[in-house]
């Protein structure tokens, strides 16, 4: 059992329930900051100012929001699955707030004369579990988008499944590497594994994997195909409105601050100060800062890229998964094994890595020197396009001249 497990066994009840009461309302507190966050910087973007009239400089504008969803009408629709549509927001909150639980925001520190972490539980699969609620998540997704009883919730569930199926994996082989390393699952043991070095600089492809297919699974922008308003409507919530909906939205903003704590644990040391600032890091309470502060730089990407990138199309979408990430994904974990193998042989492992670059230099010059077919000679008939466009030589029947004069008098 280690330091972490054996502070958090000895834990009382109230000190339990404090912890959890304290995960609950931060993660309340953190969804209303983020959406009033998201607005204001979204509008310093596009140049306008964001909301400024509720409370201070607009800061309680999102607290405004909540109180309005409350109070609004709940409108069930007539050919809904009422118990699955009652159910499904609470699958996607439930599985967003049990997924924080395993997250270690600090380290180790003194409440009420209780030795203790500021971690609720530490389980040896604590990654696991992460994903595994990340998972069951999108089944509020599925079954919302189905019990509506509507074409375009349908549609975006559908849509959904085929997502989360994608971008899981990409995001399971991008751990792997830390797991390696790391020697473990448990999120403490991965945070004190990087002491020497954070693994965002050890396994930097696995962290640009990582921070895409995160992006992919909490469904923001520009990879929000479900909820595409452009195209179906409001996606797989289209049909719910008053605090259904207001659950929706939790659930999202929840997730983004999942993913963005589990990116904090797993390449960025989690609540450890880096070196100018090494010092700190004796006191569990500025180590919960620091992890506060790599949680909001993580959470700044996700609105910067909502506001400078448009959507993908879906079948944009679903390519970079398969054929980018999950690849890319698998060349980087054999090279990571034969790279731990020649060094446990003792071999020089810089000779490997030069064998490597170069060789992938060679593919990479090759690859450019092949000519392309399509710029020689003369430029060949393009081929039909996969995606649903209506034919070119379409034409549309003139009405008859009868049915016009009809409609000029009105008849």
């Amino acid at each position: 059992m280690t330091e972490v497990q054996r502070l958090l066994a000895d834990d009382p009840v109230w000190l339990i329930v404090l912890k959890l009461l304290v995960l609950f309302v931060f993660a309340l507190l953190a969804t209303f900051f983020m959406i009033v966050w998201e607005r204001k910087v979204v509008g310093r973007m596009q140049q306008r100012p964001g909301p400024n009239r509720t409370g201070p400089g607009g800061w309680l504008q999102s607290i405004a929001d909540a109180l309005k969803l409350a109070f609004k009408e709940d409108i069930m629709p007539t050919h809904a699955d009422r118990k699955v549509f009652f159910i499904a927001p609470i699958i996607s909150t439930t599985t967003a707030l049990v997924a924080l639980s395993v997250i270690p925001f600090g380290g180790k520190l003194t409440i009420f004369g209780e030795e203790t972490v500021l971690q609720l539980v530490d389980l040896p699969v604590g990654v696991l579990v992460v994903l595994a609620c990340s998972s069951l998540g999108v089944y509020g997704i599925v079954l919302g988008g189905w019990a509506s009883g509507s074409p375009y919730p349908l549609l975006a569930a559908l849509r959904s499944a085929a997502q989360v199926i994608s971008y899981e994996i990409a995001l399971g082989l991008s751990i792997v590497g830390v797991i390696l390393y790391a020697g473990s699952l448990s999120t403490a043991d991965i945070v004190g594994a990087q002491s020497s070095g954070w693994y965002a600089l050890l396994l930097a492809p696995s962290f640009v994997v990582f921070v895409v297919a995160m992006v992919g699974e909490t469904n923001r922008a520009p990879f929000d195909l479900p909820e595409a308003e452009s195209e179906l409507v409001g996606g797989f919530h289209t049909e719910y409105s008053s605090l259904k909906f207001a659950m929706f939205f939790l659930a999202e903003y929840v997730n983004m601050l999942t993913v963005s704590a589990m990116a904090t644990t797993l390449f960025l040391g989690g609540g450890a100060w880096p070196w100018p600032l090494s010092f700190l890091n004796d006191h569990g309470w500025l180590q919960s800062v620091a992890f506060l502060l790599k949680m909001a730089l993580f959470l700044f990407v996700f609105i910067w890229l909502r506001g400078t990138l448009p959507r993908f199309r879906y079948d944009q979408f679903m390519r970079l998964g398969w054929k980018v990430l999950v690849p890319g994904s698998l060349l980087w974990i054999l090279m990571i094994f034969a790279i731990r193998t020649y060094r446990n042989s003792g071999e020089n492992v810089t000779a490997l890595l030069v064998a490597i670059g170069i060789a992938l230099a060679v593919v990479l010059v090759i690859a450019f020197l092949v000519p392309d077919r399509t710029t020689s000679g003369p430029r060949p008939v393009e081929p039909a396009s996969d995606y649903p466009v209506p034919p070119l030589d379409l034409t549309v029947p003139a009405p008859a001249r009868h049915k016009l004069r009809v409609l000029n008098r009105g008849g």
